[in-house]
């Protein structure tokens, strides 16, 4: 498969970002009964992945296994790198005129690895990867986050209050950042109810496909 321009921007590939406990994961399932109801052609996915490149990523953040940040982050740009380039990854799927809708990428590994091992390695990973064409940013206060976090049955190793303030200060940063890039990244109220917060996401990406989610 030829490699396209990895700096361009996948206007077919739309993200959700956001903290701990901001309801990226839940949004993503409540829009994907939209997209089914409107007969759009698309595919959901996650990061870390299922492929064996994310499961290790996911014993590191469950605290199965001590890694130092610097190998994490390599980890995560490893998984990313396969999710897009590897056998029915997401440019692939892109290419078959389907959408794709992430949970997580590159801005949650600036803003995670980004406060672990430093700016300049997650940011020089990530470099080559294409953007996407819609990024949705779930801003919510950790505090409030954390109590939603907390009635989890367990937590990872970066769920701890201290941390998620820190990982959202550094989101606000790296999204204003972005958008100063000309990223296309808009922001949602994660603190409203969660039948608002979907309603205003399926406006979001209603206007970016060109169509009324209902």
């Amino acid at each position: 498969m030829q490699v396209r321009d990895t700096h361009s921007s996948l206007k077919n590939f739309v993200v959700f970002e956001g903290i701990d406990g901001s309801g990226t994961t839940t949004q993503l399932k409540m829009l994907a009964e939209a997209l089914k109801r409107n007969s759009v052609l698309f595919e959901t996915t996650a990061e870390p992945t299922d492929r064996p490149e994310g499961q290790l990523i996911r014993h590191i953040l469950k605290g199965e296994i001590d890694a130092d940040p610097g190998t994490v982050a390599y980890l995560f740009a490893t998984d990313r790198h396969q999710h897009l380039h590897g056998k029915a990854g997401i440019l692939s799927i892109l290419q078959k005129g389907s959408w794709v809708f992430c949970d997580r990428y590159i801005l949650s590994s600036l803003a995670y690895q980004g406060i672990t091992c430093g700016e300049e390695l997650p940011r020089l990973l990530n470099s080559p990867f294409p953007h996407p064409g819609l990024t949705i940013y779930f801003r919510i206060d950790p505090e409030r986050s954390m109590e939603r976090v907390l009635r989890r049955e367990s937590l990872e190793i970066y769920e701890k209050i201290h941390m998620q303030k820190l990982v959202s200060a550094a989101y606000d940063r790296i999204v204003e950042k972005k958008r100063a890039e000309g990223w296309n990244i808009e922001l949602v109220n994660a603190e409203l109810d969660i039948g608002e917060v979907g309603l205003r996401v399926r406006r979001i990406v209603g206007s970016h496909l060109g169509i009324g989610l209902d």
